[in-house]
């Protein structure tokens, strides 16, 4: 089963999707965040393109726990993907994700301009891999 893993951000949207035993994460290209009227329509129809059988949305939640507004979006965000696609979505919290995509980038020696372009999507990858290891287990 294919997973869909969506890392929400204000100015673009991280994927990646699982192989088709849903084991491996794989990168996705990003999508632009904006237009927002447009984004829900066109993230189900990345999932449907990939045949995606679940979508996993990141939970951006502070390091105490609690919700923020990026954590309400990622929830309005889920819920409308939900409706809008009819397929099963669930809220990971992926708490110092983007932390790690841009250590690993670093480390990796990428210049910041392709880092701001690549982050999103190695997010993406971590969330959806964590996910899937969880899963697995």
């Amino acid at each position: 089963m294919r997973v869909l893993a969506v890392d929400p951000g204000s100015r673009r949207v991280g994927l990646a999707v699982s192989d088709p035993t849903g084991t491996i994460a794989q990168p996705l290209d990003t999508l632009d965040a904006e237009p927002d009227a447009t984004l829900v329509t066109r993230l189900a129809q990345t999932a449907r393109l990939q045949e995606a059988a679940r979508i996993v949305v990141g939970l951006p939640r502070r390091m105490d726990g609690s919700d923020g507004p990026e954590a309400k979006s990622a929830r309005r965000l889920a819920d409308a993907l939900r409706r809008t696609s009819g397929i099963p979505v669930e809220l990971v919290d992926e708490r110092l994700t983007s932390v790690a995509a841009e250590r690993s980038l670093i480390a990796g020696g990428v210049r910041r301009a392709k880092r701001r372009t690549t982050v999103d999507r190695v997010a993406a990858i971590l969330l959806l891999q964590s996910y899937l290891d969880r899963k697995n287990r």
